[in-house]
């Protein structure tokens, strides 16, 4: 069973309410509320009130019915903001190279759906958790030196790791090579200035 509840021409942009109304939708209605409860915007009380009629609306279509409906078991079916009328106010905003521009009070329209049927969210949620525990398997065959990908990964690394290697030296290589070529050539030339002077 479906209620629907719409709160019209309520303050402020539907860009901004949409930001409350993306958190709610596909939710439980214990989740919602809560979310709702807790959520620092201005747009969130006013889609709580909507989201408590909506509620309400189904509890009473319920009775009529003569169905039993916890409401604990309704989830948030379809959630939207249409923009509703802006009104230009008199006061003008001051703007650059002389101009003004005109401040606009926005407006929106709030609808939410509830629905007491199965959420098809929490069947695809299982089956993203075992996606996930699948995932997490792969990870522990990865640790165990499981797949031949991964063994396609390491030899891969250790090409990396021996090109490396056999690159240049380290600085500390250098150092003590450029210290005993220095050294070795001034002793090099007395040896031989020593010799020409002998002969």
């Amino acid at each position: 069973m479906d209620a629907k509840a719409s709160a019209r021409y309520l303050r402020g942009s539907a860009q901004k309410a949409r930001l409350v109304v993306d958190m709610i939708r596909g939710k439980n209605i214990n989740q919602a509320l809560a979310v709702l409860q807790y959520t620092n915007k201005r747009a969130a009380a006013n889609i709580e009130a909507c989201v408590r009629s909506a509620i309400a609306n189904a509890t009473e279509a319920a009775e009529k019915a003569n169905v039993a409906v916890d409401p604990d078991d309704l989830w948030v079916k379809h959630a939207f903001v249409d923009e509703g009328p802006s009104k230009g106010r008199y006061r003008m905003r001051p703007a650059p190279q002389g101009r003004a521009f005109r401040e606009r009070r926005h407006f929106c329209h709030v609808t939410v759906m509830l629905s007491s049927d199965d959420n098809p969210a929490k069947v695809s949620g299982a089956g993203k958790r075992r996606s996930s525990t699948s995932k997490s398997n792969a990870r522990d065959a990865k640790a165990d030196g499981g797949s031949v990908s991964d063994a396609k990964k390491t030899r891969g690394r250790k090409k990396k790791d021996e090109t490396t290697t056999s690159a240049a030296p380290s600085k500390k290589e250098a150092k003590s090579d450029a210290a005993s070529t220095t050294d070795a050539a001034p002793a090099g030339n007395g040896q031989q200035n020593a010799t020409a002077a002998e002969e």
